[in-house]
């Protein structure tokens, strides 16, 4: 049995994603083989994660997937690796509703001891009856270990150890409070700063956590009972042949494995560079993800050339899937932050802003002909004019309430805010861009 766990948090802000990272690569760098997974939607935490363990990171999502689904993307990526290590959202038990959707509703879905990880900064045995409600509050969950982050001193973690020993878990160490290891925050999340300076604060957490974290024993407790049966590769053949342009660099990248992975079925993946390609790849279909567009205005407005070779293919009833800062990037305008406006393709009649920057997230359910499409949204511009949005589509959040969130249809174009996940059924993909007009001919 392999040894695999989850790294958790009784809330935001515990530090386990610096813990995480700096875990894989100490782990890596012990000559494991790191499979990292991220629970959630998150795509810069998977980024950091395969910067990290040296391999790529997973999603794995309670709302946009399937149960069948999550078990087979576990399996098929721990298959060849030696510890399987899944990074945690947000607080233990939270869910989109209640616990569902939760760090915890994972783990009982794997089946995967958990390791909490605490700020102890202002506490001391007072974290004896939080891990003991924690440790209780579903049976079906299993903590195997504590690490406590922010401990000032040794006399301050032989406290907590106590604690520990009284509600009978076991301490794994502590994290030091250290500047260097902090990892600058920015509008989306985590900060998309260089790779080589990513890897540089990753390899000083690894050092910083192998000091006082006992990463062997921690290995020990990760071994759990999960199936980790070897199953050949996932191979789908080409269901089609369809030339597929995908817009990836700097300003648009937020991407999930599996979604590309259903576009490489469909045909031939060519990917290019609104910041810098000047001509557009020849495609049936044109995938403009979300990202960072709001960074980089003023290269992507000076593109002219690769602006207008967009619009035309819009214009002329070309295929286009637009998420969030894709979906932007079509629009007349960005302005910035301070109100300067950059022009941009100008095939939808609406501009946006990251002026009066406000904060938009949820889980969404997206109802369009019979279909169900699960996505996310998470951005903190606002449009600032908008036409009418397509009155075919009703959104929802997760529990189940309207939400006035527009999708965009125009010729053959479909954009909004929403990043939809279709990596476990291609046929949503058909039925959501309207491609299957194409697979006919």
């Amino acid at each position: 049995m392999k040894p695999q766990f989850l790294i958790a948090a009784p809330s935001s802000n515990s530090g386990k994603t610096t813990l995480t990272l700096g875990l894989l690569k100490a782990l890596s760098l012990r000559g494991y083989k790191v499979q990292p997974f991220k629970c959630g939607p998150d795509y810069l935490d998977t980024k950091h994660h395969t910067l990290a363990a040296s391999q790529q990171s997973i999603n794995l999502d309670a709302f946009m997937m399937s149960q069948e689904h999550i078990h087979s993307l576990y399996r098929r990526n721990t298959q060849n690796a030696d510890i399987a290590v899944v990074e945690g959202v947000m607080g233990l038990f939270d869910g989109a509703y209640k616990m569902q959707g939760s760090s915890a509703e994972m783990a009982i879905l794997l089946d995967l001891p958990v390791i909490l990880v605490v700020n102890a900064k202002a506490m001391a045995y007072s974290v004896a009856p939080l891990l003991h409600g924690f440790k209780t509050f579903d049976s079906r969950l299993k903590i195997a270990g504590v690490i406590f982050n922010f401990v000032t001193t040794e006399s301050h973690y032989q406290f907590l150890k106590e604690a520990c020993e009284d509600v009978k878990l076991e301490s794994l160490g502590y994290i030091p409070a250290n500047p260097e290891i902090s990892i600058p925050s920015r509008h989306l999340g985590l900060s998309v700063s260089s790779e080589h300076n990513y890897l540089e604060i990753i390899e000083k957490a690894a050092l910083h956590i192998s000091k006082t974290v006992q990463i062997d024993r921690l290995v020990d407790l990760g071994t759990s009972s999960i199936s980790t049966t070897q199953t050949s590769p996932a191979h789908t053949p080409n269901i089609a042949s369809l030339k597929i342009a995908v817009a990836q660099d700097e300003a648009f990248n937020f991407t999930y494995p599996e979604n590309l992975q259903v576009l490489k079925q469909l045909g031939q993946v060519t990917f290019f560079s609104p910041l810098r390609d000047t001509i557009l790849p020849e495609a049936d279909l044109i995938y403009l993800p979300g990202g960072y567009p709001e960074l980089h205005l003023k290269q992507l407005s000076e593109n002219i050339s690769l602006r207008n070779a967009l619009l035309a293919y819009c214009q002329n009833n070309g295929y286009v899937l637009a998420e969030c800062g894709g979906m932007m990037y079509l629009g007349k305008a960005i302005s910035n932050a301070e109100g300067k406006e950059y022009p941009m393709t100008g095939f939808l009649d609406i501009t946006t802003s990251m002026q009066h920057a406000k904060l938009s997230l949820g889980y969404r359910s997206i109802y369009h002909n019979d279909n169900i499409y699960k996505g996310h949204e998470f951005h903190y511009s606002i449009m600032t004019t908008a036409n009418e949005s397509t009155t075919d589509v009703q959104v929802k959040t997760a529990r189940q309430r309207d939400i006035d969130v527009p999708v965009y249809r125009k010729n053959n174009v479909l954009a909004s805010y929403i990043h939809f996940y279709w990596g476990e059924d291609c046929s949503l993909l058909y039925d959501l861009v309207g491609i299957k007009n194409l697979l006919n001919h």
